[in-house]
C-alpha cells in the first residue's frame, strides 16, 4: 500500500527541477520559503502574523516538503533579482535621488556626515551629564 503523499516521492525532483534553472536555484528557494514557513509555525501562538502561512494542504509536517509541495503547486515561484546597478537606479526614480538636506555647496557629503555624527555625539554626552547630575543630585 502506496502513499500518494509520500515526501520522498512526491513531489518528483523532476517535476520541481522544471519549475527552476537549476538544482542550486531549487535548494536555494525551497531552503527560503522553508524558513518562512517554520517561522510561521513557530510565531503561531503569539499572534503576530508576520509570516505568510503555507500556501498548500499538506500531510507533510516538515517544512522543507511543505515548500517543495508549494513550489510543486506553482504557489512559490523564482524571481531574478536586478543587478544592483538597476535597482539603485529603479530606487533613484522611485526616491528621487539621494539628497542631503542643509548642505552648502562648499561642503561636500562626507563632511555633512561627519557634522551631523559630530552633533549627535555632543547630544549623547550631554543627555549622560545630564543624567548623571540627577543621578548625584539624588544622593
Amino acid at each position: 500500500m502506496s502513499r500518494s503523499t509520500d515526501s520522498m516521492i512526491y513531489p518528483k525532483v523532476e517535476d520541481l527541477l522544471d519549475r527552476v534553472d537549476s538544482k542550486f536555484s531549487l535548494v536555494t528557494l525551497a531552503a527560503y520559503r522553508a524558513r518562512q514557513i517554520n517561522s510561521y509555525f513557530n510565531q503561531l501562538g503569539e499572534g503576530l502574523g508576520h509570516s505568510i502561512p503555507p500556501q498548500v494542504s499538506s500531510v507533510a509536517r516538515k517544512p522543507l516538503s511543505i515548500a517543495f509541495e508549494e513550489i510543486a503547486a506553482d504557489k512559490i515561484v523564482k524571481i531574478d533579482r536586478l543587478p544592483y546597478d538597476e535597482m539603485e537606479q529603479e530606487a533613484a526614480e522611485i526616491f528621487g535621488e539621494f539628497v542631503t538636506e542643509n548642505v552648502d555647496d562648499s561642503e561636500s557629503a562626507d563632511e555633512f556626515a561627519s557634522a551631523v555624527t559630530e552633533e549627535a555625539v555632543t547630544e549623547v554626552d550631554d543627555v549622560r551629564d545630564d543624567a548623571s547630575t540627577a543621578d548625584a543630585d539624588e544622593s
